[in-house]
């Protein structure tokens, strides 16, 4: 320390010796130009002015440096806090008691509010939560009593932060995987998802749950392979604007799905692939406006029923290529298909279902039922218009009901149209 300060003092020594003799030389060729002697005051005036300048510089970065390593101390010392606050969060969310594991979920949330740097960390943990095994039979070995209650808490305090887009604890441009999750209830409406949303192979059990009036807007909106076999799943008034929603593989088998009244502006949709094998699946007033919706090879098989019933269907394409229409019952009656590029039944096989497209109006494109099939139950185009198009049942297929060969008439066997269609 005394080496420090007395080399130090030699510097400083120095420096002024250095700053002295400049000012003289400057005073000394200014003196000499005018004729008139040094004032050795005004040299040492101006020398210990630059020198107070030069302190107060060096002051002034130390005081910045100074002030830097506080605050990279105090932000480590953050840092660590919100470390162990996610630390202690995670270990009550795996406790054995479900008081606890509550407590583990609004310590988590607060977490994601006042740490945004690690906020999709913590809203992962949430969603790898309800990704768990989850019995939710009091019957069965593997109940675990309030785990329940846990599980609708979490996705009560993910709507909760979905709802106002434009709070500062806002999470609705995260993403959200819930991935083979299963849910028997949870209310998600009103919420807004710009970010991707990942319900991949989740199973819907029992209970309600309600996406009424949720906005999925540009992300990807993922349900392949999920399924339906139980509750109610209500999407409706939902907007999925732009990005991709993908129902591709999931299976309905019981469940009540409803999408009355949702629009699909901009957006792809997938159900290629889908099985509807019971329940009900209702597109009833829904509008798709400039999005592509794929239905291909759709397989309507057992009692359940899918309705399109006044849907309107704006530009864009429907496609139910090599559907299979097997059983149950599929409505469009009194949609509207219009402008759309193109309708396509292509290869489509009817062969138990009652599909009814009574009233449609189909304006403008060309709709396709070239190659179709047609061999059991019941297309009704009753009402239906077609108009300001192009219609195309080439190469249709219809077989009598005793067996019989292929008709040759210019319409399938079992097609019921109207007198006057056009």
């Amino acid at each position: 320390m005394w080496l420090v300060a007395l080399l130090a003092l030699l510097v400083v020594g120095a420096l002024s010796f250095a700053v002295y003799h400049l000012v003289y030389e400057l005073f000394a060729d200014s003196a000499q130009k005018l004729r008139k002697p040094v004032n050795i005051n005004d040299v040492i005036k101006t020398t210990a002015t630059v020198l107070t300048l030069i302190g107060a510089v060096l002051a002034g970065v130390y005081a910045y440096r100074k002030q830097r390593l506080s605050e990279g101390d105090a932000y480590r010392a953050d840092a660590s806090q919100l470390a162990d606050r996610y630390t202690t969060a995670a270990e009550m969310l795996g406790h054995e008691r479900a008081a606890v594991r509550l407590a583990g979920v609004y310590a988590l949330a607060r977490l994601a509010d006042d740490w945004k740097e690690q906020r999709q960390v913590c809203i992962d943990v949430l969603c790898a939560y309800l990704r768990m095994p989850y019995e939710p039979d009091p019957a069965q070995p593997r109940y675990k009593e309030g785990e329940r209650e846990v599980r609708h808490t979490i996705i009560r305090v993910i709507r909760s932060h979905l709802r106002y887009t434009k709070a500062p604890t806002s999470w609705c441009a995260y993403d959200f995987d819930f991935t083979g999750a299963l849910f028997d209830g949870g209310d998600l409406s009103f919420s807004h998802f710009c970010g991707t949303v990942v319900f991949d192979q989740a199973r819907f059990h029992s209970g309600v749950v309600d996406f009424r009036e949720a906005a999925f807007e540009g992300g990807v909106v993922d349900f392949r392979e999920a399924r339906f076999s139980g509750g109610t799943v209500n999407f409706s008034t939902a907007k999925f604007s732009d990005g991709t929603v993908d129902f591709r593989e999931a299976t309905f088998s019981g469940a009540t799905v409803n999408f009355y009244w949702a629009t699909f502006s901009g957006a792809t949709i997938h159900f290629d692939e889908a099985q509807f094998t019971g329940g009900e699946v209702r597109f009833t007033r829904a509008e798709f406006t400039g999005s592509t919706v794929y239905f291909d090879k759709v397989k309507c098989t057992g009692s359940g029923t899918v309705g399109y019933m006044w849907a309107q269907f704006i530009g864009g394409r429907v496609d139910f290529t090599e559907a299979q229409f097997a059983g149950g019952t599929v409505e469009f009656r009194m949609a509207q298909f219009t402008g759309s590029s193109r309708v396509g039944f292509g290869k489509a096989e009817f062969t138990g279902s009652r599909v009814g497209f009574g009233g449609v109006t189909f304006s403008g494109g060309t709709v396709h039922f070239s190659e179709a099939r047609f061999s059991g139950g019941t297309v009704d185009f009753t009402r239906a218009r077609f108009t300001g198009g192009t219609v195309d049942f080439s190469n249709a297929l219809g077989v009598a009901p005793d067996g019989l060969p292929p008709s040759e008439s210019p319409l399938p066997a079992g097609l019921s149209l109207p007198p006057d269609w056009r």
